[in-house]
């Protein structure tokens, strides 16, 4: 069984929201800056995550929660846009597969570096709050 929530905890949990928020804010500003919706920005970075293998657009969607539909949407506003490209996937010809362009890949290590400092900024106060919990 659990503590009973006091209202500390209220305070904690009101200040670790506040928190995530501002770096979300952040990160769209960032996103902006560089000409890249929120979406599209999260939609890059799962497509370079994959550990160096190509990712289908249902694994796309999976990744942002999004129906398929929505996924493919969007991927084919980032292949306008030059930052992925499409192809059949070696082990698989039925299945289509994205990858990061160079013009994407030089987009992510940019917002990469500025999203890890403000991430390394606001650590400390991050982790004092997850311990006030």
């Amino acid at each position: 069984m659990s503590d009973p929530i006091s209202d500390a905890d209220i305070r904690t949990l009101a200040a670790f929201r506040r928190q995530l928020r501002g770096f979300l804010h952040f990160s769209e500003a960032a996103a902006a800056g560089e000409g890249l919706t929120p979406q599209q920005h999260q939609a890059l970075l799962a497509i370079r995550a994959a550990e160096g293998r190509a990712l289908s657009v249902g694994e796309l969607a999976d990744a942002l929660m999004l129906r398929h539909h929505s996924a493919s949407e969007l991927a084919t506003r980032l292949e306008t846009l030059g930052l992925v490209r499409r192809s059949d996937d070696a082990g698989d010809g039925r299945r289509r597969v994205l990858a990061p362009t160079e013009r994407a890949e030089a987009l992510l290590l940019a917002l990469s570096e500025a999203h890890r400092e403000e991430l390394r900024r606001i650590r400390p106060l991050l982790i004092g709050l997850l311990g006030d919990l």
